[in-house]
């Protein structure tokens, strides 16, 4: 692991999955604050990866993402990067969603993103640059039958990402969105699709990888928008 860190990177949505990943690939080179709902997990994980630390948060509650990242600036720093991997995984045709359930999936995609994104650039304004990147879906682009509720949250996410590329590009923060176009190698995802081959699974670790080099490219070749998916995925 690397002895030097280049600041702090701040990752929402923190789980066994693409959060978990982002962290581990992170703590080679940042200092890692970690934020999800359940404390007892952000625990669990940071005593399993140096160099990061749990804030327990609902990133869709204004005042506790000022207070959380409050906390950060004074425990870790000003916050270098922005990894907003908070999503809502409610589907439903639009027939059978609630509007409890449409309104939920736009608080955490989009709302939550204006948020920590403000939070995060008053920092990164301060130091001169940083970088925010969003994992997006395929349903930001298009709407399918059963993503009702969950494409217009994911449509709403990346057109902010665009208004907040456009806003902070000029002030050397870079703003980024991954779209993630594929089942994503977990162990839910595995008891749902038993039968998959390994090969059509994205590999978390391969999906931090991306989001790691997209955070430190070279400010003469930003990159807003990129895919990632199996190479067998149809698109």
């Amino acid at each position: 692991m690397s002895t030097t860190r280049e600041g702090v990177c701040v990752v929402t949505g923190v789980g066994p999955g693409t959060g978990a990943a982002l962290c581990r690939r992170f703590a080679e080179t940042h200092r890692v604050a970690m934020l999800a709902r359940s404390a007892d997990a952000l625990r669990e994980l940071a005593g399993a990866i140096e160099g990061t630390r749990a804030y327990p948060t609902d990133v869709t509650d204004a005042e506790a993402v000022r207070s959380t990242f409050a906390r950060i600036r004074s425990e870790l720093g000003p916050v270098r990067v922005l990894l907003h991997n908070a999503g809502n995984a409610t589907f439903g045709d639009f027939s059978r969603i609630t509007p409890d359930q449409f309104e939920q999936a736009w608080k955490v995609n989009a709302l939550a993103l204006v948020l920590c994104g403000q939070e995060a650039a008053r920092d990164m304004e301060a130091q001169g640059g940083g970088a925010i990147v969003i994992t997006g879906a395929t349903a930001s682009l298009r709407g399918g039958e059963g993503f009702a509720a969950f494409a217009p949250a994911k449509a709403a996410q990346r057109s902010l990402a665009q208004s907040m590329a456009r806003h902070l590009g000029p002030k050397g923060i870079h703003v980024a969105y991954v779209i993630v176009d594929g089942v994503i190698d977990m162990p839910t995802t595995r008891r749902f699709l038993p039968d998959r081959p390994d090969e059509q699974f994205l590999q978390p670790a391969a999906i931090a990888e991306t989001f790691h080099h997209v955070v430190h490219q070279d400010r003469s070749a930003w990159t807003f928008e990129v895919d990632v998916r199996p190479f067998g995925e149809k698109w």
